[in-house]
């Protein structure tokens, strides 16, 4: 049986530009892009200059805004801190406390990669978020316009959008889950996994093109191979119009099912 999404999937453009307004009230509310922008830059002003500097206790952490300007660049890809350190000129330690201190402040967020062994996750590489694709849009000088004109920059975009939208859900959400990212020796991903209490997982990977093959699912299917019977659903978001399925308990969704009523696909006789 096809889910019912309710309406259909809005245009990539439609969803570019919900994702760069954020979640932000303040932000969302200020339509004017300039003046989002002004908001945005007293924003990280004042997280920086008051909240990060009161964790810290210390005074002249001029090095916070680059760092956090490169996250933003970096976002939505695996925390490689030794190519960091060397980009931005930090030492390890130094560069290790800044992220913490951004992490406490709610400016950047790390997502852990997923593994059934529970003891193997702690030494795995997490995948770096700007928690906001409204924060996101400002610090990389992203707009509408220049994602038109680079289309590297919406796979990222629209990555670190789910990651933040399902961050919110799950505030609320009645079945307690934990979000995580996946990836195996041979390089097959899934850009976020969520494990519900009772050990069920959802994978879901995001796609910025408008149309969707069988091979979008493979690192869905290398999810489904490690986790066995724990696999309860594989779900691509891209930027398309229709709700297909591509297989037992694979579906390929508008990214808009995020947001629409009905949008979560269901076994038949549920």
């Amino acid at each position: 049986m096809k889910p019912d999404l309710g309406a259909t999937g809005e245009p990539r453009a439609d969803v570019v530009e919900r994702a760069l307004r954020g979640g932000f009230p303040e932000a969302v509310a200020r339509r004017d892009p300039e003046r989002r922008r002004a908001w945005f830059r007293s924003y990280v002003t004042t997280i920086l200059e008051r909240d990060v500097r009161d964790l810290a206790q210390i005074e002249g952490l001029t090095d916070l805004p680059r760092l956090l300007n490169l996250l933003a660049a970096r976002s939505a890809s695996l925390l490689n801190i030794a190519e960091i350190s060397r980009s931005i000129g930090l030492p390890h330690t130094t560069l290790t406390r800044y992220l913490a201190l951004l992490d406490r402040a709610f400016l950047v967020r790390r997502i852990p990669s997923w593994a059934g062994n529970r003891a193997r996750r702690a030494v795995k590489t997490p995948r770096v978020w700007i928690p906001d694709t409204g924060l996101l849009g400002h610090l990389a000088g992203l707009t509408t316009a220049r994602v038109a004109e680079e289309p590297t920059t919406v796979g990222p975009l629209l990555e670190t959008f789910v990651a933040s939208e399902l961050t919110k859900q799950l505030g609320w959400s009645r079945t307690r889950a934990e979000l995580f990212h996946f990836r195996t020796h041979a390089g097959r991903e899934v850009d976020l996994v969520l494990e519900a209490d009772d050990g069920r997982l959802v994978g879901i990977e995001i796609k910025a093109a408008a149309t969707i093959g069988s091979g979008d699912f493979k690192g869905l299917e290398a999810l489904h191979e490690v986790a066995g019977k724990r696999f309860h659903r594989g779900v691509v978001l891209y930027t398309g119009r229709e709700t297909l399925p591509f297989g037992a308990d694979l579906w390929a969704l508008p990214v808009s099912a995020l947001w629409q009523l009905g949008a979560q696909p269901t076994r038949k006789g549920r």
